[in-house]
């Protein structure tokens, strides 16, 4: 006789659970979309010195003292030293090639080439173009990469992200009421875009005395948002 009361509660919690589920047994499944364009607030710059020596020590001594100059600059251009970063440090046996009396070739020891290079990140786009001038002019002879983004991507995407469902939704309502439905509750909410991601332009400088400053145009960011959006549909 006490097992009726149990069996009639697990009836009325099955019940229950179906009219939770029974909004979305007639539903709508749309893509919301959102797009911005804005500029980038940094640059970073790869900024490379390769040397030659006769031997490993006076190779990475060169290689060193010219990089220390970047570092240096970067500094002075008022770039905190969080924003410069050392990406690589080289050093490897060097060759030359020598053509023998029968026309042959051969590659002979030739002392050591030694490479420093270093990532600065910069957020005053008006002084780009007169670091990568003066990188060159104080020592660098490689400039490997240079990317522009945002500081910032994750807050961007959720902004847009935010905008793509309140797209969805609009999409939706319209689909509902050309089919003389009446749209309903959400039923389940999907991201799909991928965070922003920086574009960049690679290039290579040997140094010049007489380099004047670099033109860079940093142009925007184009960034964009989807979200998968399912609602309910009343008749």
């Amino acid at each position: 006789m006490r097992a009726a009361p149990f069996v009639l509660v697990l009836v009325s919690l099955a019940g229950a659970a179906a009219a939770d589920e029974a909004p979305c047994e007639r539903h709508i499944s749309v893509t919301g979309h959102a797009t911005s364009t804005r500029a980038p607030d940094f640059a970073e710059v790869v900024v490379g010195v390769e040397t030659k020596g006769a031997n490993a020590a006076a190779a990475l001594d060169a290689t060193s003292k010219a990089v220390a100059g970047v570092s240096a600059l970067a500094r002075d251009l008022g770039i905190p030293p969080a924003d410069i970063v050392t990406a690589a440090v080289t050093l490897r046996p060097a060759t030359r090639t020598v053509v023998r009396p029968g026309g042959g070739y051969s590659e002979e020891p030739d002392g050591y080439a030694a490479g420093n290079v270093v990532r600065v990140r910069l957020s005053d786009m008006g002084r780009l173009g007169d670091l990568l001038r003066r990188a060159v002019e104080g020592g660098a002879n490689r400039i490997d990469s240079l990317t522009f983004g945002l500081r910032d991507p994750d807050g961007a995407m959720a902004s847009l992200q935010a905008a793509a469902a309140k797209d969805a939704r609009a999409r939706a309502a319209a689909l509902a009421e050309a089919v003389g439905a009446t749209l309903g509750p959400l039923c389940t909410l999907n991201t799909l875009g991928a965070s922003p991601q920086p574009y960049a332009m690679r290039t290579m400088a040997m140094a010049s005395p007489k380099a004047m400053p670099v033109p860079v145009e940093s142009g925007t960011v184009d960034t964009e948002a989807s979200v998968n959006a399912v609602f309910a549909l009343a008749p």
